[in-house]
């Protein structure tokens, strides 16, 4: 692990600091002055910054009273156009200048030639947005003054619930600018705690030094007393799925929808178009989160099995298991959830299909059925059946299309006919079951295909 600071003299980041503040330091955090010259030196600012780190080959990166004025604009403007501006800078100088990155060094020994190694660097003087308590500089920044200040573990979990709140009730006082920079917000967050855990795992994974990984920003926040953990977990699951089912602003009304398609308010047209991609990149980026906290755990339990841990690490729960908690115990959340992976799946063309037999044999079995439908709706079952064959299908063809061989040919037809045999058999246990089961239009769709392939073969 090494500790670098940043090229360039302090003397130049120093003139620089003074040279764009200077156009704040008058009236950039005076939220008094009048809107329209306080939004203009906002943007005089964000172009200074721009002309300055990101525009010439050898720009300087900006200092940390720099990197805090431009959060600080993006937590507090109330114009759809300085959000996104202030939101595209922060993004575009992490890329530019990350915090923590991996560089290749090399390793010899008497038994070996040499061969590049990765070693994980952090710079020493680098503004992070968040303040976990371990930041004098942020903790200062706190203290001075608290609406400019970095965010703790607990203002990053009520971000998430505030986004949700008005999500679900959709209340017109509250879609507004405030919605579209929470979303922005978020993402900016989640992006930086990626920034920093995918070197340090990265690293891990050659080393198999637990401290790097210990020391990540996405470690302390899931770490944190000021959160519960699980609630974190649940409520970014909600927002995910809750997110995937408001549709997108309506040109020929005016209106935001929501998947029921009821009209909600009037919003401005600017915000309207920006407000389908931002939450689309929301939703992609909980998903990230997710995904983050997955591989954080699989990385812990390898350093549990090797002694690398400690009492000081605590003990969590696996977010896998949360995950699939509440997919069992909440149908709603089930039923979102299975809808916004189809559409990533669609997206993406990627399909992940396994053991779909065994599952359509569990479902043709009445015990079996009789105590998944005490948990899961017939409803939610036949959604996940009907998909799940689409992508089997879909799948399978794939491999018959790669040239097999004539024996490989037949085993995979049969596999085909066997699935198609208790897909309908599943069906059938379902409506023995609950006579008043209504097959879904998604259902007779997944029968038909069935049925004509069965046909087909015999």
């Amino acid at each position: 692990m090494e500790k670098r600071r940043r090229t360039g003299g302090e003397g130049g980041d120093r003139g620089m600091e003074e040279n764009t503040m200077a156009i704040l330091d008058t009236s950039g955090f005076n939220n008094s002055k009048i809107s329209d010259h306080l939004n203009d030196d906002r943007r005089a600012f964000l172009e200074a910054v721009r002309t300055a780190s990101l525009l010439p080959d050898n720009g300087s990166a900006p200092t940390r009273k720099m990197f805090e004025a431009i959060f600080h604009i993006l937590k507090d403007a109330d114009s759809v156009d300085l959000i996104i501006e202030s939101y595209q800078l922060l993004i575009e100088l992490d890329k530019r200048f990350p915090r923590v990155y991996l560089s290749k060094g090399e390793q010899s020994d008497s038994m070996s030639p040499l061969k590049a190694v990765s070693q994980i660097v952090m710079v020493e003087e680098a503004w992070f947005p968040f303040n976990f308590g371990l930041d004098s500089y942020n903790e200062k920044v706190e203290a001075r003054n608290p609406s400019r200040s970095s965010v703790d573990s607990s203002g990053f979990h009520a971000l998430i619930q505030e986004i949700a709140k008005v999500a679900t009730e959709m209340k017109s006082e509250t879609v507004g600018t405030t919605f579209l920079k929470n979303m922005l917000l978020l993402q900016y967050l989640i992006t930086v705690l990626e920034g920093d855990f995918l070197p340090r795992n990265c690293s891990y994974q050659e080393n198999m030094n637990w401290i790097i990984l210990r020391e990540s920003l996405l470690n302390m926040l899931l770490g944190s007393r000021k959160i519960v953990y699980k609630g974190l977990v649940k409520d970014c699951l909600s927002l995910m799925c809750d997110l995937s089912q408001l549709t997108v602003f309506s040109e020929e009304t005016g209106y935001l929808k929501n998947s029921s398609g009821k009209q909600h308010h009037e919003i401005d047209y600017a915000m309207a178009l920006a407000l389908p991609e931002v939450k689309k990149c929301t939703c992609t980026v909980l998903k990230t989160l997710l995904v983050m906290i997955m591989e954080l755990d699989s990385s812990r339990r390898i350093a549990d099995h090797q002694g690398l841990t400690t009492r000081a690490d605590g003990v969590r729960t696996p977010v896998v298991d949360i995950i699939l908690d509440e997919l069992i115990y909440d149908n709603d959340i089930l039923f979102s959830f299975l809808q916004y992976s189809v559409q990533t799946r669609r997206s993406s063309g990627m399909v992940n299909i396994e053991n779909l037999d065994g599952v359509l044999k569990c479902l043709s079995n009445r015990t079996s059925t009789r105590s998944i439908i005490k948990k899961i709706s017939t409803e939610l079952i036949q959604l996940l059946l009907a998909y799940a064959f689409q992508a089997y299908l879909l799948l399978s063809y794939q491999h018959l299309s790669k040239g097999l061989s004539d024996k490989q040919e037949d085993d995979k037809s049969n596999c085909i006919v066997e699935v198609c045999k208790n897909m309908i058999s599943a069906f059938t246990c379902l409506r023995q079951e609950n006579p008043d089961t209504e097959i879904l239009c998604i259902g007779k769709e997944a029968l038909f295909t069935a049925a004509a392939m069965l046909s087909k073969k015999s």
